[in-house]
């Protein structure tokens, strides 16, 4: 089964707890702080294998966790570190946040790796708090939390050139005779439902890689049918190859198909449309009248298309000569990797403490936000020192200073949480 887009959910380690610990032994009475560091919590990895072809794996397994930071200890022993969690994906996945949909990023080449959520830092041990004036801190920090988000997996596949156009036009055909994939061949519309690769090695050539792309129809762009999903897998090639059915059978215009696939592709994107094209004129065995690839080649000569060959995929006809003017192509096309605009990309929140300040009524002012519930966390607010610790953080972080502004008066209540002082100028 060929799964090309999943969505997970991944959570990154929790930091250890830093330790609160005093040195105690025979003689020595007064040993001192010796409380060591919690570990870092493990982080979530996404790594390209290229041993891997879809994502189907992830239809099971949706959500995934890291280990966290083992907690400091006595002796200055420190915690042990999360082991971070790899997590493999197929070549060519980009990763996208589900809130934003914006790209974190693309694992295009093998083993790329991206750490999308960070482990959280280990807190310090007391000893860390150890000062000439502070000499028994009383006091450690929490672990930093881990980061958590739902990611978006987007399997492009990774082809130099694509196969494009209406459904039951020959394309599986054509990738069968040129390389050794085996896509369902039948003669009635949407017989490909997913994307096929196959490798064509022909003497003489440079051996590349091609993407049968299952039909598109009008409003694909739009999403209209799997127009979307199949879109989505040319966006990686170099060149394209449009497969157009010259024989009319079906009661269609080659020409007029020929317009509305590129109107499509124009729609989907600009960079997609303006991608070198070779034209190949497909089921000429059954065409009964050669005027009409002629009328069909001048009327693409004029809109400046000057490669289109005539072929026939069922009997061979003219399939060698393609090949080989793609593999041509090729060799002045260079390889560049998938372009993320600054309006796509995803810019990561700066991962801080932050705080708000509101007057709640008169003469008392409310203090919260992540950075009081980690302040809170790491001091004993009734011991001398850890308090008079607290309160210089407040005022090294800028707290006092923004109470000030807001007209904060002598005597004043700051409540944090459940704690709550009075204000001295």
């Amino acid at each position: 089964m060929f799964i090309d887009t999943a969505k997970i959910f991944v959570k990154s380690g929790t930091g250890g707890n830093g330790c609160i610990s005093f040195r105690r032994e025979k003689y020595v009475p007064l040993g001192g702080p010796d409380g060591g560091d919690g570990g870092n919590g493990g982080s979530i990895v996404l790594k390209a294998d290229r041993n891997m072809t879809t994502l189907l794996d992830f239809s099971y397994n949706r959500k995934f966790i890291a280990n966290d930071g083992g907690k400091g200890e006595g002796s200055k022993c420190y915690g042990r570190d999360g082991e971070d969690l790899v997590i493999n994906v197929p070549m060519g996945t980009v990763i996208r946040d589900a809130e934003t949909n914006k790209i974190m990023c693309d694992l295009s080449h093998a083993d790329d790796t991206y750490v999308v959520c960070k482990g959280g830092k280990g807190g310090k041990g007391n000893c860390k708090f150890c000062t000439p004036t502070r000499q028994a801190p009383n006091f450690a920090e929490p672990g930093m939390p881990g980061e958590e988000r739902f990611v978006k997996l987007e399997l492009k596949l990774l082809a130099d050139v694509g196969l494009l156009g209406f459904p039951n036009v020959g394309k599986s055909t054509l990738l069968s005779v040129v390389s050794k994939a085996r896509p369902k061949i039948a003669n009635y519309h949407f017989t490909t439902l997913k994307p096929n690769l196959g490798v064509v090695s022909l003497k003489g050539i440079q051996n590349f890689v091609i993407a049968d792309i299952p039909g598109i129809i009008e409003g694909a762009s739009e999403g209209i049918g799997l127009g979307l999903d199949f879109l989505r897998h040319i966006e990686r090639t170099r060149l394209l190859i449009h497969v157009v059915d010259i024989s009319g059978l079906e009661g269609r215009d080659p020409i007029d198909d020929f317009k509305r696939i590129n109107e499509e592709l124009k729609k989907y994107s600009i960079k997609l449309w303006d991608r070198p094209q070779i034209i190949a004129a497909n089921k000429s065995d059954m065409l009964f009248d050669e005027e009409v690839f002629e009328n069909f080649k001048k009327e693409l000569n004029k809109m400046g298309y000057d490669k289109v060959f005539k072929i026939s995929a069922a009997t061979n006809k003219g399939v060698d000569e393609l090949m080989k003017e793609a593999a041509e192509m090729l060799t002045h096309i260079p390889v560049e990797d998938l372009q993320i605009s600054d309006d796509e990309k995803y810019i990561p929140e700066e991962k801080r403490f932050t705080y708000t300040i509101k007057e709640e009524e008169e003469g008392i002012f409310v203090v919260e936000g992540s950075f009081v519930d980690r302040l809170l966390n790491s001091v004993n607010v009734n011991e001398p020192d850890s308090l008079r610790y607290f309160h210089k953080v407040l005022r090294n972080k800028g707290v006092f200073d923004d109470l000030k502004e807001m007209g904060v008066q002598d005597g004043d209540i700051i409540r944090l949480n459940d704690f709550e002082f009075e204000f001295l100028l």
